[in-house]
């Protein structure tokens, strides 16, 4: 009986250490990580937020049956031991037991299982979008298109000397992916040489940059504010130096930024197909 009561009071002790857990790291920075962060960034996009609960819901059964198998393990030593137990009996099989030890890890599959698909199709399902943007991945930066507004650039880290004040290293980049709040977004990815992979934690997107494929996924962020990811391939030598900087404005700010990027990026796409066209030339 002492032995029950402590296992009982174990589980309950257990549970209630995950449960202060999941509360101490439920409100993290939105947008990049920060020193001794646990759990995930603060969820902005309704996937993301998916996520986040099933993570706990794992994270609270995983901790039950730790809990539960450590406790069986002490209660065996102690019970059976060879001083406790001199003789012990020789049965060899408990037809409840074995009924048990059957139909609870399927129930707890099924548990388990029905919030996966969930998370699962609403991750992969792409809604109807308000907007598309391709993102290609090079060696070692990222190209965007806006596909609808009829311009491209590029996006390269910024060195340390370049960085302003509030600005992450190995994050920030010179130009940002900017899209409007409260939109729906189409990413379409691909590659330009070898396998990349865009990821931006806060959105809960992870998505693979395939050369000759095109990948796509989305997200609809609700809160204005800078987001930050990185690529999560390991594409060579420069791949820890492949931020992903995604700038989400209200509405009038993004339509006063297209206007200015129309021209901007339409002059540095002349340029950079000028000098291609005398790279050739030389050639």
């Amino acid at each position: 009986m002492a032995v029950t009561k402590f296992f009982a009071r174990f589980v309950a002790a257990m549970t209630t250490l995950v449960g202060f857990a999941a509360v101490a790291s439920a409100e993290p920075v939105a947008g990049q990580p920060v020193d001794w962060q646990m759990g995930f960034q603060k969820a902005v996009t309704p996937v993301m937020e998916e996520m986040n609960d099933f993570h706990n819901l794992i994270l609270i059964i995983i901790t039950i049956i730790s809990a539960f198998v450590l406790g069986l393990l002490i209660y065996v030593m102690i019970k059976f031991n060879a001083k406790a137990n001199p003789t012990p009996s020789r049965t060899t099989h408990n037809t409840l037991i074995e009924v048990l030890w059957t139909v609870v890890p399927v129930i707890i599959l099924v548990v388990i299982a029905v919030p996966s698909f969930r998370l699962l199709y609403h991750a992969v399902v792409v809604p109807e979008a308000d907007m598309t943007v391709k993102a290609i991945g090079q060696s070692w930066q990222w190209e965007y298109e806006y596909p609808d507004e009829g311009f491209e650039f590029v996006a390269y880290m910024l060195q340390e000397d370049e960085l302003e004040p509030g600005q992450p290293r190995l994050l920030a980049t010179d130009n940002a992916m900017v899209v409007p709040v409260g939109k729906t977004v189409r990413v379409l990815v691909t590659s330009d040489d070898v396998i990349h992979a865009w990821a931006v934690p806060s959105f809960g997107v992870k998505i693979d940059a395939m050369p000759g494929r095109t990948n796509e996924t989305w997200f609809r962020v609700d809160e204005p504010g800078t987001y930050y990811g990185q690529c999560s391939e390991l594409c060579g030598a420069n791949h820890s130096f492949m931020p992903i900087e995604v700038r989400v404005v209200p509405e009038a700010e993004y339509q006063a930024w297209l206007v200015t990027a129309r021209e901007e990026y339409d002059e540095i796409a002349g340029v950079r197909d000028t000098m291609e066209v005398a790279d050739a030339d030389q050639r």
